[in-house]
């Protein structure tokens, strides 16, 4: 499903701005990635947390202007708003839900285009590039990102179709399933500390920037390297794809072992994202609450779990 080039318009998820003379200070308290490595070239990916670890949101920030734009899924977009809103009182920073102002496309191995439309973007994950009012950033080896002002969408859509086929939102989902970059949904919010989805492999927590929500939690687990759980990839032989919180079991423990993330359909049955304890993923017998007899198979992330890289930022 992802074998061709596509693109698909990004309706799931919606724009937070943040912006003000303290939006980076207010930001960085806020959020694991550090906002020190952001300018126009580049991009990031984050998490919001409690002060226990447990992330209330997941996002890709870019910088704009006098500000911030954070875009992550609408119903998570819409709580955030609201929570962040306590804390933003007492700084100069003013938030925003934004989407309205923007149309977003997620492109699929569709470089070519990339180039048809002027933009030389690098390969370097997280880069951005801005041409004539469009933004592009990389998201991963096969995956784009173009924005543009919500009156400039339909022109850039029409542009785009006749460039690649439009695709469902089932194929951005399932590319970034196979890129290994796991979301936070309203099901799943406090359910995960960065470290359970890769975050840190990512380049998306930051143990140098200093304090921010959660951060204490977040560097100790670290640091100790006392984490059971990790974020897989799997999959399933089946055509019913499993909501995100869904439980997983395995003979090895005698209650859940983990809970998907995220999961799409592929040309096989469903890719999955999910959060799994080692020992269990180890021993192969993991299956989806309610179906014993169909095994998960696990699948190769596209990067390594290596902490001691991941410290150094």
């Amino acid at each position: 499903m992802t074998g061709c080039a596509s693109f698909t318009p990004l309706t799931h998820e919606g724009v937070l701005a943040v912006r003000g003379a303290d939006a980076k200070s207010f930001l960085q308290g806020q959020i694991t990635c550090n906002l020190a490595y952001l300018s126009d070239e580049r991009s990031s990916l984050g998490a919001r947390c409690t002060p226990k670890g447990r992330m209330l949101s997941s996002f890709r920030v870019l910088l704009d202007n006098d500000g911030y734009l954070l875009a992550m899924d609408q119903d998570i977009l819409v709580a955030q708003l609201a929570e962040l809103q306590k804390f933003a009182v007492f700084s100069k920073s003013k938030l925003t839900d934004d989407s309205a102002l923007w149309s977003r496309f997620g492109l699929s191995q569709a470089d070519a285009t990339l180039t048809a439309l002027g933009i030389d973007l690098p390969s370097e994950i997280n880069s951005i590039v801005h041409h004539n009012q469009m933004i592009a950033i990389r998201v991963s080896a096969d995956l784009t990102e173009l924005w543009v002002s919500a009156e400039e969408g339909p022109c850039l859509r029409k542009r785009l179709l006749n460039l690649l086929p439009e695709a469902p939102l089932n194929t951005w989902l399932l590319g970034q399933i196979r890129s290994g970059i796991g979301h936070v949904s309203m099901p799943t919010r406090e359910q995960f500390i960065p470290q359970m989805l890769n975050l840190p492999a990512l380049d998306a927590v930051s143990f140098k920037k200093g304090c921010y929500t959660g951060q204490e939690i977040v560097a100790r687990m670290q640091y100790l390297g006392k984490l059971k759980r990790h974020m897989y990839r799997l999959q399933l032989a089946c055509t019913e794809v499993p909501a995100p919180g869904t439980p997983l079991f395995s003979p090895v423990h005698s209650s859940a072992v983990g809970e998907v993330v995220n999961a799409a359909r592929s040309e096989y049955g469903v890719e999955l994202l999910a959060t799994a304890l080692d020992d269990a993923i180890n021993d192969g017998r993991i299956y989806l609450e309610g179906d014993e007899k169909t095994l998960l198979e696990v699948l190769e992330l596209p990067y390594s779990l290596d902490t001691e890289r991941e410290i150094l930022r």
